[in-house]
C-alpha cells in the first residue's frame, strides 16, 4: 500500500512541480497540490508545509511542521528537516559521495560511499544556493548563508557562510 501511495504521489507531483511558485500572483492551488503530493511521497510530512516548484526529493525525506523545500531544491537520500525551517531556492543536499580511495581502479568504477543522513533541527534558515553534505547536523536556530557549502556540523544559533562554511557569528 505504501508503495502504491508513493507512485500516485509521484504521478501527481509531475504536474505539481511545474505549477507556479507559492508566492506567484497566479494562485491555482499549487501549494495544496504539492503538499498533497508530499504527504503521499515523503517518509514524514508535517502540517502547513510548503514544497516549492521544481523541488526534487527522495521518499526518505522527513519534513517537519511549517517547513518548506525551496524552489528547485535537490535532496538525494535521507534528510530530516525539523519544524519551522525556511529554505531559499536551489539548495542541495547530498548524503553520499563517490568512492575514490583505491588508485588501482578508476573512480568511476568504485561505486559510492555509505550514505550519511543530514539532520536540520528546528527554526533554521538555509540561504539560496547552499550545499549541505552528508553527515552534518544543523543546530536549532542556525542560519546558513547563501552559497555556503556545509561540510561540518553547525552549532545552535550559529550564522555560517562560505566554502567551506565557517561560523561568522551567533544570533544570541
Amino acid at each position: 500500500m505504501k508503495r502504491l501511495k508513493r507512485i500516485i504521489g509521484r504521478i501527481l507531483y509531475i504536474v505539481a512541480s511545474k505549477m507556479p511558485e507559492s508566492y506567484s500572483s497566479i494562485q491555482i492551488g499549487q501549494t495544496a497540490f504539492r503538499k498533497l503530493s508530499g504527504n503521499l511521497i515523503l517518509e514524514k510530512c508535517g502540517v502547513k508545509v510548503n514544497i516549492e516548484k521544481g523541488a526534487v526529493f527522495a521518499s526518505s525525506v522527513e519534513l517537519g511542521d511549517r517547513s518548506g523545500l525551496g524552489v528547485n531544491c535537490r535532496i538525494s537520500g535521507k534528510v530530516v528537516i525539523g519544524r519551522d525551517v525556511m529554505m531559499g531556492p536551489n539548495v542541495s543536499f547530498y548524503t553520499r559521495n563517490h568512492a575514490f580511495s583505491r588508485i588501482d581502479i578508476p573512480m568511476s568504477q568504485q561505486g559510492f560511499s555509505v550514505e550519511k543522513p543530514v539532520i536540520i533541527c528546528d527554526d533554521v534558515w538555509i540561504g539560496a544556493n547552499s550545499i549541505l553534505l552528508g553527515g552534518v547536523i544543523v543546530g536549532k536556530g542556525a542560519v546558513i548563508g547563501a552559497g555556503a557549502v556545509v561540510t561540518k556540523d553547525v552549532p545552535e544559533y550559529a550564522i555560517v557562510g562560505g566554502n567551506p562554511a565557517k561560523i561568522l557569528k551567533y544570533r544570541k
